[in-house]
């Protein structure tokens, strides 16, 4: 019984020095993540671009959210996801006519999905889109907001623009297990939060009648296996990661725009 206890005692020791270790260890992590020197928008507040042939039928395209949708890690429009998308859907089909793209953001870097009300009036202002992205939760993950708050925030800029007749189509907050930047245990964990937020995006989404894309899911594997898919600061997306996010995206947004999509 004696014996018995000592183990105890030290299994007891043990677990709260490995509680306490742990957890200095991943406010550590936190503290360096914080600190770390990230990519900064490059393209200012409102990118706009006319993407396809003068005389093309129009299609008017809007990205909303966060730095995705902003294209922070790259310097070229062409190399946004929004200027993947429109290219990829300015292109003929067969015997379709092409398509030209009227591109705009109204995305803000930072944002969380409380942040979409303002997005969606600005992006409501002059002529409506035709087709929304809305690319957003990565920082309602770092900011470590309820999946449940952050879906019901999503699902009324979503339900929103339904309402207004504008086409919706969301990419769920992406894998962040893939974020190099963030060390290991904390990279694994945040990955395990933004699945949570991407299970509340989904149904929130689904109930407001708009389309998703589950990005985590569908190219999570492909920036976990190459470093090339994020750029230099190894947390947002190089031009080759948004990319793979465009061509993810491009099935869903060109059946919402009504064409047929390039595919390679």
């Amino acid at each position: 019984m004696s014996l018995l206890k000592r183990v105890g005692k030290a299994t007891v020791v043990a677990l709260v020095a490995g509680t306490v270790g742990g957890a200095a260890l991943l406010t550590a992590e936190a503290i360096m993540a914080r600190r770390r020197s990230y990519a900064q928008p490059a393209l200012g507040l409102n990118v706009r671009a006319s993407i396809g042939a003068d005389a093309a039928p129009p299609l008017r395209l809007v990205m909303l959210g966060d730095s995705a949708a902003l294209g922070v890690g790259v310097d070229r429009v062409a190399d946004t996801v929004g200027g993947q998308l429109a290219e990829l859907l300015s292109n003929p089909v067969g015997g379709e006519p092409g398509r030209r793209v009227d591109l705009s953001s109204v995305g803000v870097s930072g944002s969380r999905s409380s942040d979409l009300a303002t997005q969606v009036a600005r992006a409501l202002l002059g002529l409506r889109p035709d087709v929304a992205v809305i690319l957003v939760g990565a920082n309602d993950v770092i900011g470590l907001r309820s999946p449940g708050e952050a879906a019901t925030h999503l699902g009324a800029a979503v339900r929103r623009l339904r309402e207004a007749g504008v086409e919706v189509v969301v990419g769920t907050c992406p894998d962040m297990g893939a974020a190099r930047a963030i060390a290991p245990p904390l990279r694994q964990i945040v990955g395990w939060l933004g699945r949570r937020i991407a299970r509340a995006q989904i149904r929130a989404v689904h109930a407001a009648g708009g389309a998703i894309v589950d990005l985590g899911a569908e190219t999570g594997p492909v920036f976990r296996a190459d470093p090339a898919t994020l750029c230099e600061d190894r947390y947002h997306p190089s031009a080759d990661g948004y990319r793979v996010w465009a061509y993810a995206l491009l099935p869903a947004v060109a059946h919402a725009a009504g064409v047929s999509p390039t595919l390679p």
